[in-house]
């Protein structure tokens, strides 16, 4: 039920191994620290809070949301498996089974080892986006539901409600929910508020949730940036981007990971309409949950969330920079470098994405083959460390580039 991850397995130890690593999407300007000192370096130092506001308050505090629509979560992938299995288990309950054969298709895609098998029309399916993250595609799985995708086209993967509600129309079985990423991963493209609330509608209508992935949507290089109203102070979301949270049939995955480089302490979040986060609270106590210290490591950060958030929106935007010059100066590469994004697809004229990796690999930089996404011609190019690191790597990759 719960197959090797491809891409997890390919990526474990090449950002230490690398000499300049191009693969990891994490903001992280400092080194980790001494791995025996349980508190992470970004946060070493630093006082802890001085109030009795608990960290649950203050996610929802983020998002202007009451703490009744916020359940913590382990780290991001935590919330993942929770928010796939709730809906999973909820569409197995509208449900009344009937005998069936699969053979649909969807409108753009069905998996091969989703149609070929017997299933019955009581059966969950998760329309996922394509290109897309691996685990978003083989966590429901394991949770129980067949998968369907649906493709966000062009360079920038646009998000487009009626390609969603064609997928979800062709389903032989009810849609427990449709995944998104908001950036997109790979490409860095994002959707609005109301684009989003367009594809939450077309998937209420079929009884489904929309399950919105968040963790790069607070990359963004300015307080204003795709701003639609809603969340803190009159902000879109938690630290920065447009968020789908608060809105009807939505879920969304939050974290402390990415932009704020503290993935050691495993925290995240979601956020959806209450019935749902007490239903996945029962779903909870069948997994492991979010460890006391790492709750209090995290509220020593929202003690101190404004400057974080400045100096990761600082650093966010410096990488952008350079990544967006980069894409500029080479004839030889195609994509698209969004606003605010520190990590993009690219593709090379001559060669695809694998070409690209291996080379790069072999000269000691780390970019990760869009393969792994389901974008073969392309790789994606991430700056997570400081900017003088992501300037020299850049300065490697192009001269691989060069060599092709």
């Amino acid at each position: 039920m719960f197959p090797p991850l491809a891409y997890l397995r390919w990526i474990e130890g090449r950002p230490a191994a690398a000499d300049h690593d191009l693969g990891s999407s994490d903001l992280r300007r400092t080194a980790d620290g001494d791995p025996a000192d349980p508190v992470p370096a970004r946060l070493a130092g630093l006082s802890p809070p001085d109030d009795d506001i608990t960290l649950r308050e203050s996610v929802a505090a983020e998002y202007g949301l009451d703490p009744s629509r916020v359940l913590l979560t382990a780290g991001a992938t935590h919330a993942g498996f929770l928010a796939a299995a709730t809906a999973t288990d909820l569409a197995r309950e509208r449900a009344t089974p009937v005998d069936a054969v699969d053979t649909a298709r969807t409108a753009d895609t069905t998996d091969a080892a989703d149609a070929a098998d017997p299933t019955t029309a009581a059966d969950p399916w998760a329309l996922v986006e394509a290109p897309g993250y691996e685990p978003l595609v083989e966590t429901p799985r394991g949770a129980g539901s067949r998968v369907a995708r649906f493709r966000r086209p062009g360079p920038t993967a646009d998000l487009d409600p009626e390609r969603v509600a064609a997928a979800a129309a062709d389903l032989p079985g009810p849609l427990a929910h449709a995944t998104v990423t908001n950036r997109h991963n790979p490409t860095g493209g994002m959707a609005d508020r109301g684009r989003l609330a367009e594809t939450a509608a077309v998937v209420d209508d079929h009884d489904g949730y929309l399950l919105v992935d968040e963790v790069y949507a607070p990359y963004t290089v300015d307080d204003d940036d795709a701003r639609t109203g809603g969340g803190r102070d009159g902000a879109a979301d938690a630290f920065g981007g447009p968020t789908a949270a608060g809105q009807p049939a939505t879920v969304t995955i939050g974290s402390l990971t990415k932009f704020h480089g503290l993935g050691g302490l495993k925290i995240g979040w979601l956020t959806g309409p209450p019935a749902f986060i007490e239903r996945a609270r029962t779903v909870e106590r069948h997994v492991p949950a979010l460890s006391a210290p790492a709750a209090a490591l995290a509220r020593r950060f929202f003690a101190h969330r404004d400057a974080l958030v400045a100096d990761a929106r600082d650093h966010c935007r410096w990488n952008h920079d350079l990544l967006a010059a980069f894409l500029a100066e080479r004839d030889d590469l195609s994509g698209v470098v969004p606003p605010g994004s520190p990590f993009a697809l690219l593709e090379h004229d001559r060669v695809d994405g694998d070409a690209v990796g291996e080379a790069a690999h072999d000269a000691g930089v780390l970019v990760v083959p869009g393969r792994f996404f389901g974008a073969d011609e392309g790789v994606r190019v991430s700056l997570g460390r400081d900017p003088e690191a992501c300037a020299a790597a850049l300065d490697a990759l192009g001269a691989v580039l060069d060599g092709l």
